[in-house]
Formats: C-alpha cells, sequence, structure tokens
C-alpha cells in the first residue's frame, strides 16, 4: 500500500508540474477563480507553503534523509495502522517529488497552486502536510 501511494504521489507531482511548466512561463498567473485561486508558476526555494527559502543544498540533503527515515521506519516494523500506511506513502512520495524538482533545477521546485492567502504549493507539499498530520494521529491514536 504504501508503494502503491509513493508512485501515486512522485507521478501525480511530476506530471503536473511537467504541463504546468510546458504551458506557463514563470511568474505568469492564470485565475481559476478571480482573487480567490489562480495557477502561477514560480520557483520556490524553500520548503512547503514557502518556508525556509533560499537553503537549497540543506533542503536536497532534508529530503534524501527523510526518504531514508521512511524507508528503515518501514523495514523494522510490521506496519498495520492505515494512517500511519497513508501518511508514510504521501509524506515518502512528495518527498521525492520535490527532491527530484531540487536536482533537476539547480536547487528549487516548481510551485503553481495558488490561494493568495498564503505561498504558492504543489501536490507534493500536500501530500507531506496530510502524511505527517496522518503520522501524528497514528502515533498519538493509542
Amino acid at each position: 500500500m504504501i508503494r502503491l501511494i509513493f508512485l501515486a504521489v512522485v507521478l501525480l507531482d511530476q506530471l503536473s508540474k511537467s504541463l504546468i511548466l510546458r504551458r506557463m512561463s514563470f511568474n505568469q498567473s492564470i485565475p481559476v477563480i478571480p482573487s480567490v485561486f489562480h495557477i502561477t508558476l514560480v520557483g520556490n526555494t524553500g520548503i512547503a507553503f514557502g518556508l525556509f527559502k533560499g537553503n537549497s543544498a540543506l533542503l536536497v540533503w532534508v529530503g534524501i534523509l527523510t526518504l531514508f527515515w521512511v524507508y528503515g521506519f518501514i523495514r523494522r516494523r510490521r506496519i498495520k495502522d492505515p494512517y500511519l500506511l497513508v501518511g508514510l506513502g504521501l509524506v515518502s512520495g512528495g518527498a521525492l517529488g520535490n527532491l527530484m524538482d531540487r536536482i533537476h533545477y539547480g536547487g528549487y521546485v516548481i510551485d503553481f497552486l495558488d490561494f493568495r492567502i498564503w505561498p504558492v504549493f504543489n501536490i507534493a507539499d500536500i501530500c507531506i502536510s496530510i502524511g505527517t498530520a496522518l503520522f501524528f494521529v497514528a502515533c498519538f491514536k493509542k
């Protein structure tokens, strides 16, 4: 189950970014719901939702360490909790999607979902956030 979620997240993230890159130029913004939701293409040197901008080298290592941690966590345990299974799949898939961007684009990730009330983000960011929340739910529900 983790592998399937992981692969689905990476594919969805990378396909969405590829589609946006083919159709838009950087800093171009297309209103979907004016003043509420736009598709805005930006390069982000930070992490989810624009945090820690300008730390690209460190964030590459954080991505690599996250993937190794998830892999090690999965190898050491027989995971049956659905919250934990889905959470780890989402976090690792999102981490790999953004890590691929950082390596391919020289330190930044492609962001394009713009709700105008917080920094522009991408599908990997959503998956990392939801996956982290599910991981904590699994840890604290016992």
